[in-house]
């Protein structure tokens, strides 16, 4: 029985769900700066940074993780960003084995290790080190933190994992 997806779609599901995973913000803080707000949008590759009125910052910025990491050194939200790099890196990977899977379908099905469940793993791993980080952003940044994407791409890895293979 298929439990929430047929075995014949779960390939093209765990192409699908690393690219949703690399697109949806792992994370979005807001909070009252000065006389203005920050905005901070963290998507797995890179951050967008909405200041409003605050006079130190730009308007919009954009940084990539290990930049934003080196940024955050010696604040209070710096573990949450070191941790959000380790993240990307696990992303990076599912990205790179769904362009693999998409380009070499049956070169990528015949290896040792099945690509959905390989997927489902390397999205339930990020999902987990992006809700780690998001924790340690709670109460190292001011204001709201949200986990964003860590809720839906542990979802899809779950129903990766638990697909029905040919091999099962």
């Amino acid at each position: 029985m298929d439990l929430w997806v047929r075995s014949e779609y779960a390939g093209e599901l765990a192409v699908l769900s690393a690219w949703i995973a690399a697109l949806l913000p792992w994370s979005v803080s807001a909070s009252r700066v000065l006389s203005g707000g920050l905005l901070v949008v963290r998507f797995p590759f890179v951050e967008v940074q909405y200041g409003i009125g605050v006079p130190f910052a730009r308007a919009v910025s954009l940084t990539d993780p290990l930049t934003a990491a080196t940024l955050q050194r010696g604040t209070a939200s710096a573990t949450g960003y070191r941790v959000s790099a380790v993240g990307a890196a696990v992303f990076a990977a599912a990205v790179v084995l769904s362009a693999a899977y998409y380009l070499r379908e049956d070169r990528v099905e015949a290896g040792p290790v099945d690509p959905v469940r390989a997927m489902g793993g390397l999205l339930f791993a990020g999902s987990l080190v992006f809700g780690a980080a998001t924790l340690s952003l709670f109460g190292g940044f001011p204001g709201l933190t949200l986990p964003v994407g860590v809720p839906l791409t542990l979802a899809l890895a779950v129903v990766l994992l638990l697909a029905n293979r040919p091999d099962d």
